[in-house]
């Protein structure tokens, strides 16, 4: 893998320096750079922000663009808090999922207008733990579960057991996923803080080998926990008689799917290394390599 990854940087940032300039020339010392002789340098590249389930994508951007190892401890801010610092001006480019309302209204506050281009796509997936019997449940049996009108596993074929349905917090790009793709518009049952879970990974923990996981559900990204979070004791439920995977997310058979995006304020100058940026990600080579990361393609 590692071998296919370096041909691949090595192919791609071949096209990029071709058409950006030649790969050893000094930085263009102009403010707005032609894209037609611009190479990205460390002095240059635009401050990335993004979803942590994006991770993998903008260090594989930043390798490429930059002809650079992979960076093993790349940090981004999260979903909500990426748009804020986009809108206040602290990043220059996003590779990030969908804004929360609130982040819509921020930007609105503040007199910014955002530019967004959808670039790959992923799903809301739910998890349970290996040792509970369930396997898959409907769109309306997981509305029902999660506003609270089904308690027990039993009553969709599990153990007699009070199920214990964990939350994502509030402004978490997954929460924004369950309000759109599964809730639309059913208020959720009010959950024991202890059952509001900020951090992504901390989700996965929860329904793995807390007490109680083999009577947890909880929600994801389908990247993050079949890709950065892998862990033996968590199975991923069908919807629908549907499993989710890369090529069911790809066709749509899956139900809960929804695009991941570029993001750029719309002020940003016609020429500037984050409107490039945003460009090359829409292309055939940025969209090769969000294929080659393992996302799933948005066309």
């Amino acid at each position: 893998m590692k071998r296919i990854f370096a041909l691949l940087l090595a192919f791609t940032f071949f096209a990029v320096s071709a058409a950006c300039g030649p790969a050893n020339s000094a930085p263009s010392p102009s403010p707005k750079p032609s894209s037609e002789v611009f190479k990205f340098t460390n002095n240059n590249m635009p401050r990335i922000d993004g979803s942590t389930a994006n991770i993998p994508l903008i260090t594989a951007v930043r390798s490429v663009l930059l002809g650079i190892p992979r960076e093993d401890n790349f940090a981004v801010s999260g979903t909500d808090n990426a748009y804020v610092n986009l809108i206040d001006g602290k990043a220059d480019i996003l590779l990030v999922y969908a804004p929360a309302q609130d982040s819509l209204n921020y930007a609105q506050e503040k007199n910014v207008r955002l530019e967004m281009a959808p670039i790959g796509k992923d799903a809301l997936v739910f998890l349970v733990n290996k040792k509970n019997p369930v396997q898959n449940l409907s769109d309306k049996q997981l509305v029902d579960i999660y506003s609270g009108k089904i308690t027990n596993w039993k009553s969709v074929g599990g153990r007699d057991a009070e199920i214990k349905a964990y939350q994502r917090q509030l402004l978490s790009g997954s929460q924004t996923m369950m309000d759109k793709l599964v809730m639309k518009g059913t208020p959720m049952a009010k959950a024991p803080s202890t059952y509001i879970i900020g951090d992504m990974g901390l989700l996965v923990d929860a329904v793995a080998v807390y007490d109680g996981a083999e009577n947890a559900i909880g929600y994801n990204v389908y990247y993050y926990v079949s890709r950065m979070k892998l862990d033996e004791n968590i199975r991923l439920l069908s919807v629908n008689g549907v499993e989710p995977s890369t090529k069911s997310i790809a066709s749509g058979a899956y139900p809960f799917v929804n695009d991941f995006y570029a993001v750029i304020r719309s002020d940003a100058p016609k020429n500037s290394p984050q409107r490039i940026l945003f460009d090359w990600i829409q292309s055939g080579k940025g969209q090769e390599l969000v294929v080659h990361e393992g996302y799933a393609p948005v066309r």
